[in-house]
């Protein structure tokens, strides 16, 4: 018997209840993960309401970190006692143990702990495939990316910067912008003051960028295209404010034969190999220091409704965490 964060029905925070739950032996292909840590992320809040469909009842969460504590037949990537993490799913990392299949799982580096990896993974991951693989930002590029002081926002300033890049971040209050600044942006742009295409075309001289990572969805959507210049890579992979109303792709021409695209985790990382090579990339550059990962929240994991109330109130920034 172990503990867990379940929903019954799609609706608000209040849905979050904390139950009991039986942890049958893991199955073959499968490892029992013991949780020190499990990260939130705004797909969490898009699982809760529906927005995203889950077959319910259902479990919670993408993302945890903790120790092999059993392994199925047939399991070779991990041992009992292996200091691991993942990130991407399936649901239900919002429990004090779990079973996962034993290939999504990531030994961790020992200079690793346990909070940084909850707080890293879904996060870090996600800005690796979308700076090194959706559209692979090189020395000299300008790059746009929205919400730069939130979890995935404040990993890509730092990693788009480090890899050359000139990094400009929207965000929506001046204490944000500090926080942005402060992790490599090289330009701020408060939107809720300032008109952040007009903003983007004065940074890059006229021209615009070449790509815009925008997590944010509905309010930034056309302005992110207004963004761009021609060719450029319009990156769509979240939807905070919103979804993103349908697309007449004759827009894209009109505005110098964009290309638009929305990439999510669990494609980039469906084969093992790709995990493991995403997975190598982040581990490098947090464990050098280029991509500082910060808790700025941690909250009991039987609260987890109240970080959701805070999520969505954007009232955090960076990483949060949930210790069970």
């Amino acid at each position: 018997m172990t503990h867990a964060i379940r929903f019954h029905q799609p609706g608000g925070p209040e849905v979050l209840v904390w139950e009991s739950v039986d942890l049958p032996a893991p199955a073959a292909g499968e490892a029992t993960v013991q949780h020190a840590a499990v990260g939130l992320n705004y797909i969490d809040t898009y699982h809760r309401t529906g927005l995203y469909p889950l077959p319910i009842p259902s479990g919670i969460g993408l993302e945890g970190a903790g120790v092999v504590t059993a392994v199925g037949e047939g399991v070779s990537d991990v041992r009992i006692g292996d200091r691991v993490a993942y990130a991407g799913g399936p649901v239900g990392a919002y429990a004090e143990s779990r079973n996962i299949p034993a290939h999504r799982l990531l030994k961790l580096p020992e200079s690793i702990d346990f909070k940084t990896a909850a707080a890293m993974m879904l996060q870090g991951l996600t800005a690796a495939y979308l700076l090194r693989k959706t559209y692979r930002v090189q020395s000299g590029d300008a790059v746009l990316i929205h919400a730069a002081a939130g979890g995935v926002g404040l990993i890509a300033c730092q990693w788009a910067k480090a890899l050359g890049a000139t990094v400009i971040g929207t965000v929506g209050s001046a204490a944000k912008g500090e926080l942005a600044r402060a992790h490599g942006c090289d330009h701020v742009i408060n939107y809720s003051t300032e008109n952040f295409t007009q903003r983007v075309r004065e940074i890059t001289g006229g021209e615009g960028v070449p790509v815009v990572y925008d997590g944010v969805g509905k309010d930034t959507f056309m302005g992110s295209l207004d963004s761009l210049r021609p060719l450029g890579m319009m990156v769509t992979y979240g939807n905070a404010s919103g979804p993103i109303p349908p697309l007449d792709l004759l827009l894209l021409s009109q505005k110098g034969s964009l290309f638009i695209t929305r990439p999510t985790i669990m494609s980039y990382t469906a084969k093992r190999a790709d995990l493991l090579a995403l997975g190598e990339e982040l581990f490098d550059v947090v464990v050098s220091g280029k991509v500082r990962i910060e808790v700025n929240q941690t909250y009991a994991l039987k609260d987890a409704a109240q970080a959701h109330r805070d999520l969505e109130a954007r009232k955090t920034t960076g990483s949060t965490i949930l210790i069970p």
